[in-house]
């Protein structure tokens, strides 16, 4: 099967974390979207999404595809349906559309026959910013099973604190010593070639992807995701690094989620509950104002690229975009936008040349390099971002 993940209204409500990438590629739970979707459905895979995001990300179109919205979590139901799929038939739920077979020009158009549409409903389906945290233990549940089904973990060492180990997995080079694992009331997984350090806390439902690193002495609480080689210590509550992001030290995190190329640093925290107990409103992309989340716990969303300086302080229900270096004294806007230098209303613009100089930095340490596709994006996001 030819299929093609499509960025639906989703992608928009998940600015600035889509600004960078499709939505498919985003994380939540041990995997990415798009690799859950592959987990259950063999096929080759694409993207349908913005234009300038299209180089680096292409659509590969043949003449009859399976165009599939990857916010949709599957299960086997609906991936049977899916499957079963004859040309120009669609999928829906709750009006949405989940699932189409045919042709580009057919479903670029929006030329559904409604003698061909078929309800079916997903596992679960992630819309807003929040939802991200929200659905993160669900999600890490979900792909805990989806992976280590009919598998055998590695062994746990002896030197640690161990609540249900039967639902403890380790894979292949995992490290783990003289630390707390509780998987009494969630699932812990650890990803090839990490490492839990020393003295750590740790409460399920949590993954810790290929690669990652928790410190010495960390606390984590359920909920919690910390993507591929990205590394956090202090404390974290419900939230998800997507990869190559570090919260390294001391410091809060809660109900919050980085993307990828972040750093927190030393003494960042996040608040996630306002004083007076109100709910939490986020600044909307499409909107352009701030719109209640209807959540009492809400705290921090920053978009690739973006960083934090020693002793940062986060209001509750604080979205910063791409590529922006929040230094200020104080709290920092409740909205700080792209290409940010300092971190406040007046500041000024973070120059593209100097962005560029920094991610190159930041991921050659990795072993990676930022692509002339990469720069194309970011010198877009640039062009565009007209509020700073």
């Amino acid at each position: 099967m030819n299929i093609i993940l499509f960025d639906g209204p989703e992608w928009e409500n998940m600015r600035p974390l889509t600004l960078t990438k499709p939505f498919a590629e985003m994380r939540i739970g041990i995997l990415s979207f798009k690799d859950r979707w592959m987990k259950y459905l063999g096929g080759n895979y694409s993207y349908l999404t913005r234009d300038y995001l299209s180089k680096k990300y292409p659509a590969n179109i043949e003449s009859q595809n399976i165009f599939i919205n990857p916010s949709f979590f599957p299960n086997p139901t609906l991936v049977k349906s899916i499957i079963e799929l004859k040309e120009g038939e669609s999928i829906w739920q709750n009006d949405e559309l989940v699932a189409a077979c045919m042709g580009i020009e057919q479903f670029v158009e929006q030329r559904f026959d409604d003698s061909k549409k078929k309800s079916e409903s997903a596992a679960a389906h992630v819309r807003f910013l929040w939802e991200l945290f929200l659905y993160n233990e669900f999600a890490i549940r979900h792909d805990f099973d989806l992976i280590t089904k009919n598998r055998k973990s590695q062994l746990i060492p002896q030197t640690n604190n161990v609540l249900n180990p039967e639902n403890i997995f380790l894979e292949e080079g995992a490290i783990v010593e003289f630390s707390t694992l509780n998987a009494s009331k969630g699932p812990i997984y650890l990803g090839e070639n990490s490492e839990i350090m020393e003295g750590s806390l740790i409460r399920g439902g949590f993954a810790l992807c290929e690669h990652g690193l928790v410190k010495m002495g960390a606390k984590i609480y359920p909920g919690t995701t910390v993507g591929p080689y990205s590394k956090v210590g202090g404390e974290l509550n419900n939230s998800i690094l997507m990869a190559y992001s570090n919260k390294g030290h001391d410091g809060f995190l809660g109900n919050a989620v980085l993307g990828e190329w972040c750093n927190l640093g030393a003494d960042t925290n996040n608040s996630n509950l306002k004083n007076n107990y109100d709910p939490v409103k986020l600044w909307d992309y499409g909107k352009k104002r701030y719109i209640s989340t209807g959540l009492q716990f809400c705290g921090l969303f920053m978009a690739d690229y973006s960083k934090s300086a020693i002793n940062t302080q986060f209001n509750t229900g604080t979205v910063v975009g791409v590529s922006s270096n929040i230094f200020k004294s104080g709290f920092p806007p409740n909205f700080v936008s792209s290409f940010n230098w300092g971190g406040s209303r007046d500041s000024i613009r973070y120059e593209l040349k100097a962005s560029f100089e920094a991610a190159e930095k930041m991921m050659a340490r990795r072993e990676k390099i930022l692509t002339e596709k990469d720069r194309e994006i970011l010198t877009h996001i640039f062009n565009e971002t007209t509020v700073y």
